[in-house]
């Protein structure tokens, strides 16, 4: 499983103010990293930090980590 999104990011970032239109016209998210968030697919460390940025959070406030079976 590894890291999973533990809350819905792009529902936080609206409720914080920013939608989607505003993240991508104003340059701060691409379509991109918006897809992904939708998707609930990874994004790089710099979306991430971005993230924690606008929601004035920490990453393990919207991040999990699920060990994987290595058997």
């Amino acid at each position: 499983m590894g890291l999973q999104y533990s809350i819905d990011v792009l529902t936080a970032l609206k409720d914080a103010g920013y939608s989607q239109y505003r993240l991508m016209n104003e340059k701060i998210l691409s379509h991109g990293t918006l897809t992904k968030l939708r998707k609930h697919q990874p994004v790089n460390w710099e979306m991430i930090e971005k993230v924690c940025t606008l929601l004035r959070c920490q990453p393990s406030d919207f991040l999990i980590w699920t060990p994987e079976d290595c058997e």
